[in-house]
């Protein structure tokens, strides 16, 4: 794996508690109706419900195979709540990125919370018909994302990205990138 940038903190890292109660309590502003998703079939549908300098508050909708690539949040931790229908998780199972390990497929369901660390690497897509809607907090706020393919038990580092839009669309492939992946077989999703 080669390395990758790290963003400088910009405010307070908040702990994964504080990250939770957060995501869960703009999660049930959603379900009141304090905040309505849209659905875009063509791209990812999102909006920041809420900014400052220690946290990042996103509302995200997935319709039928929208997704992520495979990602780390640039050293910010993070937590979402699915607030409707249901999404596929692809986690890294490695304990640092630079260790073997594999994709592992979570689905997390209407209700769930998941929360992570600065060094987690995952990929999040809606493979069922019905359409998804998360909220995702980030501390501190998003301005990095490290790109990934997974192949033969390793993370190849393939693009970094700066940004204050976690949700923007990731970089595009170049074609040697693109045809390493498919020779090596990486960016395979765990089945």
């Amino acid at each position: 794996m080669t390395s990758s940038p790290v963003a400088a903190k910009t405010g307070r890292a908040l702990s994964l508690d504080e990250l939770r109660s957060i995501a869960e309590r703009y999660a049930d502003d959603v379900r009141n109706g304090v905040y309505h998703a849209e659905f875009d079939w063509d791209q990812r549908w999102h909006v920041r419900i809420h900014e400052d300098e220690d946290v990042d508050v996103w509302l995200i909708s997935w319709t039928r195979e929208q997704g992520t690539e495979l990602h780390d949040h640039g050293g910010s931790s993070g937590c979402f709540t699915v607030v409707e229908g249901a999404l596929h998780e692809y986690v890294w199972s490695g304990p640092k990125q630079d260790a073997p390990g594999r994709l592992v497929d979570n689905v997390r369901e209407d209700g769930q919370t998941i929360v992570f660390g600065p060094h987690y690497v995952h990929d999040v897509r809606n493979h069922l018909d019905q359409p998804a809607v998360s909220v995702h907090a980030y501390s501190p706020p998003i301005r990095l994302m490290n790109y990934y393919d997974a192949s033969e038990g390793s993370l190849l580092h393939w693009s970094s990205q700066w940004t204050d839009d976690p949700e923007a669309p990731s970089p595009e492939r170049n074609g040697a990138e693109r045809n390493g992946a498919e020779r090596n077989g990486a960016g395979r999703r765990a089945s």
